[in-house]
């Protein structure tokens, strides 16, 4: 037997010079919700230690993710006031507006991303404009996120992050934000975003559930793995920055598809029922919550995830320094 695999698995030092694929704080983003009114956080029973929070709370969180060396940020806006366009995503003082100028005053070294979609500003819960049919308009849908990513760079935001799958959803951004003078703000398009039943969770944080029908007529059908990789050529030729797969643990294999399609960088959102699934089990001591976190984390990077959307983001980066 000349070769021996078990050679280069000694001991940690060995292990750690052999490694391929690293772990980093700043390779992970932290998604926050905020609300407009109230004054304390208000828990997500779905997703334990996550929190609706407040103007001000927000601030002190994102001094802990700045403290932590994570990438930085992506805020959830939840407003006190929803209509059928939900205008409320541009209001010059809507609730997102308000959350950017805060965390740009208060800690301005943090990376502040903010998602542009409709779902949580809209009183039907879809992600855009309603025909009479009941179905999305597409592109009276584009006219309304070209007002939304403007007011969001006036803000401060460092890049926006449209989720809503509609169709030409980057061009649209990419020429509002060159027409403003903001050209230099990057885009990170949910390029496959999947008709999942894994957003559970996050529907219950961002008061986002659609009140009839379902997402299946703009979000990607889940059987589906080639779509994705057209999906990522019509972002990069629009001008994407950074390219998305979400959800992550059940299309590690799409991940792998973009990594392998592209040169732009790869993100993957670890999403709210990935999440609520390994706090559920590691409540009742089925597994080892750091050890599951932390290899399924290490997973979207072997799968070619250059940032990951995670809520684990906190624990994971205390973890990777060796914390308790």
């Amino acid at each position: 037997m000349r070769y021996r695999p078990r050679r280069l698995r000694r001991n940690q030092a060995i292990r750690s010079m052999v490694r391929e694929n690293h772990l980093r704080p700043e390779d992970l983003i932290q998604p926050l919700f905020v609300k407009e009114g109230g004054s304390v956080p208000q828990a997500v029973p779905s997703m334990p230690g996550v929190f609706q929070l407040p103007l001000d709370q927000l601030v002190e969180e994102g001094r802990k993710a700045r403290d932590a060396g994570l990438g930085g940020v992506i805020l959830f806006g939840i407003p006190e006031g929803k209509d059928p366009e939900g205008s409320e995503a541009w209001h010059a003082e809507g609730i997102i507006q308000q959350a950017v100028r805060r965390l740009k005053e208060a800690v301005p070294d943090l990376y502040v991303i903010v998602d542009a979609c409709f779902c949580e500003y809209t009183d039907h819960g879809h992600c855009g404009v309603l025909r009479q049919d009941g179905v999305v308009d597409n592109d009276l849908t584009l006219d309304n996120l070209r007002k939304a990513v403007v007011s969001y760079a006036e803000a401060g935001a460092d890049m926006v992050a449209p989720s809503g799958m509609m169709d030409g959803m980057v061009d649209a951004i990419r020429s509002a934000l060159d027409e403003s003078g903001y050209y230099e703000l990057p885009v990170m398009a949910y390029t496959a975003k999947y008709s999942s039943t894994y957003y559970g969770p996050f529907r219950d944080a961002a008061e986002s559930a659609p009140s009839h029908g379902d997402r299946r007529g703009y979000q990607m059908d889940p059987a589906n793995g080639r779509e994705a990789v057209r999906e990522l050529e019509l972002d990069e030729a629009e001008g994407a920055d950074i390219v998305m797969v979400k959800p992550g643990l059940a299309f590690m294999d799409v991940v792998l598809r973009l990594r392998q399609s592209t040169d732009l960088p790869v993100a993957v959102y670890n999403v709210s029922g990935e999440y609520s699934m390994i706090k559920a089990a590691a409540e009742r001591g089925w597994i080892d919550e750091r050890g599951v976190v932390l290899e399924t984390l290490t997973g979207f990077k072997r799968a070619g995830a250059d940032l990951i959307l995670t809520y684990h983001a906190l624990d994971a980066a205390a973890w990777l320094r060796g914390e308790a």
